[in-house]
């Protein structure tokens, strides 16, 4: 019936067209016209006639042409409810108020929210709330002695120390960028991120997918190997230990290697590249065929248990000379146990841990990997670390936390829990201009972060991207500082579980240390970190 309808209404049309008179302009007018709806005429039957004929979607079949709205409707779905229909604190993964907050940073706008808090804090759950002093620190402003125009905040810990490696330095920022392999983002994207971490002092983590030329504008690198080896591999995807010396020695900006056994997004699943996104750069850095899907394994081929591990990380500090650590999720504890009983006997380890949270999201991956496999990252670190302080080996490892921390109060409270460093992913490609289209892994991101199509990626320029991603980073550790002096502390690493409190959706109300069952004293520096950062802060003073 809905198809007869609009039948009879173009037919209505049409001999209205066709039947306009008068002088010639108006004959010519209207024979246009009827010679459009006529032709519109016979593409809306023809749409009608397939709809009818098809049998795949029961919706088409049964209301021909209109029913092709309600799938519409559903593709603009996400954006619908992104621009119009959401609060601004309703989204996932990011909200409308942490993305402004990010985009406003990093164009180095105003990044004030006026009239107050929006959110209901009382009836909000794990409602977190920062602690201030009665007697803050005042932190000096442009022109004043010890302003830092680029808020730089050192780590209390030295990478690689503990274990004598000789390549062992102090990160410069206990904020860097996270693993994003090039081929899942485009070629620009890494670009900008290496230029914006040179700008801002920090580390620039290269993902799975191995060193690449675009890696190679200033920025210091954390490489990242994976299951598949990119960059360090033979001809059957086994690691080649060759290869890596020689990426090692080539590549000076590589300042540690980080073993990922899993990440957040997809724990214990491995990774796929699709071919479609493959270019000859991506397989002549990663080692790989074309037009080949790339297949991380779940699993690793160098080693298959903690004590090949450790012999497998040992190896690689020993011959390179740099710090070496592992990346993981969080699911069943029994390996973090073996692990701290092995590093605990003292002549192997591990120089750092990176702790991906649950929420982790660059890759992408089944709903219910994303959903339902691996701890969130704060009940993830709070476990993990409680077994190295148990075992007194805490201070011999540097933490390092991921997931969802690349805002102020959660930087804190991660750090507050055990993190030394702070890895954000999400964030910094928010701000290179990534708009949460959440289209990552179907190769036609619209703004060009990750996609390898080269219209889209025109519109990235790296210099400017990077600029705001520098931008991000720097007021980052600003509002970090910022917090820091409101509680009193001159160092992040110095605020305790206890400066934190959580509210419930009963008008609850407890601190951190209880509510992760911590004690306030396992985060502390130690006596040298302590003087450390009594001399770095004279040194700002």
């Amino acid at each position: 019936m809905a198809t007869n309808a609009s039948l009879n209404s173009f037919a209505s049309l049409l001999a209205q067209a066709t039947a306009a008179t008068g002088d010639g302009q108006g004959y010519a007018a209207g024979t246009w016209l009827g010679i459009a709806a006529g032709v519109l005429l016979l593409l809306v039957l023809g749409i009608a006639i397939w709809d009818v004929s098809q049998k795949k979607h029961a919706i088409i079949h049964n209301f021909p042409v209109i029913g092709h709205f309600r799938y519409l409707l559903e593709s603009i779905g996400p954006e619908i409810r992104q621009y119009i229909v959401a609060k601004n604190d309703e989204e996932r993964p990011f909200s409308r108020d942490q993305r402004r907050w990010v985009y406003a940073s990093s164009k180095k706008e105003n990044n004030y929210f006026g009239f107050g808090t929006d959110n209901d804090l009382e009836a909000s759950a794990n409602h977190l709330i920062i602690k201030h002093s009665a007697f803050p620190i005042t932190s000096p402003r442009r022109g004043e002695p010890g302003y830092d125009p680029n808020y730089a905040i050192p780590c209390t810990k030295i990478l690689g120390e503990t274990r004598g490696r000789k390549k062992a330095f102090r990160p410069s920022s206990i904020i860097n960028v996270s693993g994003m392999s090039f081929g899942s983002l485009s070629a620009p994207a890494i670009q900008a991120i290496n230029r914006g971490c040179k700008i801002a002092d920090c580390m620039h983590n290269t993902g799975e997918g191995g060193v690449s030329s675009y890696h190679e504008e200033g920025g210091d690198l954390m490489w990242q190997l994976g299951t598949g080896y990119f960059g360090a591999r033979d001809s059957q995807g086994r690691f080649d230990k060759q290869k890596f010396l020689d990426v090692v020695a080539s590549k000076p900006a590589v300042r540690a290697i980080e073993i990922k056994l899993s990440q957040g997004a997809k724990p214990g699943l491995g990774g796929m590249l699709p071919k479609s996104k493959i270019t000859e750069e991506i397989a002549q850095t990663r080692g790989i065929q074309m037009g080949v899907d790339c297949a991380s394994p779940s699993s690793h081929s160098a080693f298959s248990d903690i004590d090949s591990m450790l012999d497998f990380v040992e190896d690689l500090a020993e011959s390179s000379g740099l710090p070496v650590g592992i990346k993981s999720a969080v699911g069943e504890m029994q390996f973090w146990e073996q692990l701290v009983q092995a590093m605990s006997q003292g002549d192997r380890g591990v120089d750092f841990i990176t702790i991906d949270g649950g929420e982790g999201g660059t890759g992408a991956a089944p709903l219910v990997f994303s959903d339902f496999v691996a701890l969130p990252f704060k009940l993830a670190l709070s476990r993990v670390y409680r077994f190295f302080v148990e075992a007194g080996i805490h201070d011999k490892v540097v933490f390092v936390g991921s997931g969802k921390l690349g805002f102020p109060q959660q930087s804190l409270l991660a750090m507050s829990l055990g993190c030394d460093l702070i890895h954000v992913a999400r964030e910094p490609m928010l701000a290179i201009g990534c708009i949460q289209a959440q289209a990552c892994h179907t190769g036609h991101c619209p703004t060009g972060v990750a996609t390898q199509k080269s219209w889209l990626m025109r519109g990235l320029e790296p210099t400017e991207k990077g600029n705001r991603l520098a931008n991000y980073i720097t007021t980052l550790r600003k509002e970090i500082l910022q917090l820091c002096h409101a509680c009193g502390v001159a160092h992040p690493a110095q605020l305790s579980t206890d400066q934190f409190d959580i509210i419930d959706e009963s008008y609850g109300i407890r601190t951190a240390t209880d509510c992760f069952k911590y004690q306030a004293s396992w985060s502390m520096p130690n006596a040298d970190s302590q003087r450390w950062i009594s001399d770095w802060h004279k040194m700002q003073a």
